[in-house]
């Protein structure tokens, strides 16, 4: 049996190190989806597939190829949703669990967020990543893995 996959949504992703370093302590296989950029790696674990150039090509390929218990890395909104959808494992950037309970608030407040920026009402600057993100990523990261070890068992 083989274990969860971890695809990372990698287009700005400030943890690709991060997620390098779990998968290599748990043996798994992680692939980071992107529109370019993406740094060549020998390592036969480390996948890395580029997508066309467009709005949702990254999220769709994700969706396309994770499924129920793997595990997928990103700060995109509505892909954390659809792959929640999926049952997989969905972490932020920052840590954050997107699970079927918190998604329905988290469109919700994106949408929010959206609507404000275009009104006016909100500039829309997000706060800089810290080392604290950082760190809560890592265990957060960890606690995914090992959850959908278990559930493959």
């Amino acid at each position: 049996m083989t274990g969860p996959a971890i695809y990372v949504d990698a287009d700005a992703c400030p943890v690709k190190d991060e997620v390098i370093r779990v998968a290599e302590r748990h043996g798994l296989i992680v692939t980071f989806v992107s529109n370019g950029g993406l740094r060549p790696s020998r390592d036969p674990m480390i996948r890395n597939v580029v997508v066309a150039k467009g709005a949702d090509a990254a999220d769709d390929w994700i969706v396309e190829h994770a499924a129920a218990n793997d595990i997928v890395v990103t700060a995109d909104i509505p892909l954390a949703a659809r792959t929640v959808a999926l049952g997989a494992h969905v972490i932020g950037m920052t840590g954050r669990p997107f699970t079927s309970e918190t998604i329905g608030m988290a469109v919700a407040m994106r949408d929010l967020k959206q609507h404000l920026r275009e009104t006016g009402e909100s500039k829309g600057y997000n706060s800089s990543f810290s080392p604290r993100d950082r760190s809560a990523f890592l265990s957060a990261l960890d606690q995914a893995v090992r959850r959908a070890l278990r559930s493959r068992q």
